[in-house]
């Protein structure tokens, strides 16, 4: 009798565990609706200060806690630039950091100074006319991972069934959200100096010391190229162990600003 009721408690238990796993992953968004449109961005004009990195998405979570540990009140943004499926992990390149300021305000000296000390760069992003978004509920370090893994495939399907150019991918960690944004225009203007620079490089010798062919024609070609392998193969989602998906300090959800443990 004892051990029917040891069996029985440990089937108990063991189904209670099941049932909190699964009210978990549902509060996370695994059954949250992914919902693609084109329209206006969900964020106006920011300055940000971020740190460029060259290598696997996966080690970028580094990154993330770097930029939060500074300021943990401000708002966490990621630009990815290239799609790892396409391009060898070593060479995805991308931008990690901070929202310093949004719209007409201007962002805090002592923000900048700061960030600076730490080895962050300054820059600005302009408010696109217009963008290929999605969001995702934000409310556990697992929606990070949810989100890598629902997000992305439907933004790839939706932007390649329209033969859209919409380039580079940028998530934005706001509130009780994740923001998913591709600019369908003004696409150089989403590239940090790190990446004109490594565009120019890429030229060879010859082009880059050519007067006549300047950082924003490099620019221009490379969106076009990487538009053109959007449309056919897709930005793809991070491969597994992304940088979304790595126990880093994972944001927690604050009020107004997005904090981090």
């Amino acid at each position: 009798m004892s051990d029917l009721l040891l069996l029985g408690l440990i089937g108990g238990l063991t189904l209670l565990l099941l049932l909190t796993l699964l009210a978990f992953a549902g509060y996370s968004g695994l059954l949250a609706g992914v919902a693609v449109s084109a329209g206006s961005p969900p964020i106006r004009n920011v300055t940000v200060a971020y740190k460029f990195h060259t290598g696997p998405y996966n080690e970028t979570g580094r990154l993330f806690t770097e930029s939060c540990s500074v300021c943990p009140r401000l708002r966490s943004i990621a630009v990815y630039y290239d799609s790892p499926h396409v391009v060898p992990p070593e060479k995805c390149r991308c931008a990690v950091g901070s929202i310093l300021s949004e719209g007409e305000e201007s962002p805090s000296p002592e923000f900048i100074q700061l960030y600076q000390k730490f080895g962050f760069k300054v820059f600005s992003f302009p408010a696109p006319s217009h963008v290929v978004t999605a969001t995702f509920p934000y409310t556990t370090t697992l929606s990070i991972w949810l989100a890598a893994r629902r997000v992305h495939p439907a933004l790839d399907a939706y932007i390649k069934e329209r033969k859209l150019c919409a380039h580079p991918r940028l998530e934005i960690y706001q509130q009780d959200q994740i923001y998913f944004m591709c600019p369908l225009a003004r696409q150089g203007d989403f590239y940090v100096p790190e990446m004109k620079e490594t565009e120019r490089k890429s030229r060879g010798p010859a082009e880059a010391s050519d007067a006549r062919v300047d950082d924003a024609g490099a620019v221009s070609s490379t969106v076009s190229f990487i538009c053109h392998l959007i449309t056919s193969v897709g930005h793809g989602s991070p491969p597994p162990g992304g940088a979304r998906q790595t126990l880093f300090s994972a944001p927690t959800v604050g009020t107004g600003r997005v904090t981090r443990s």
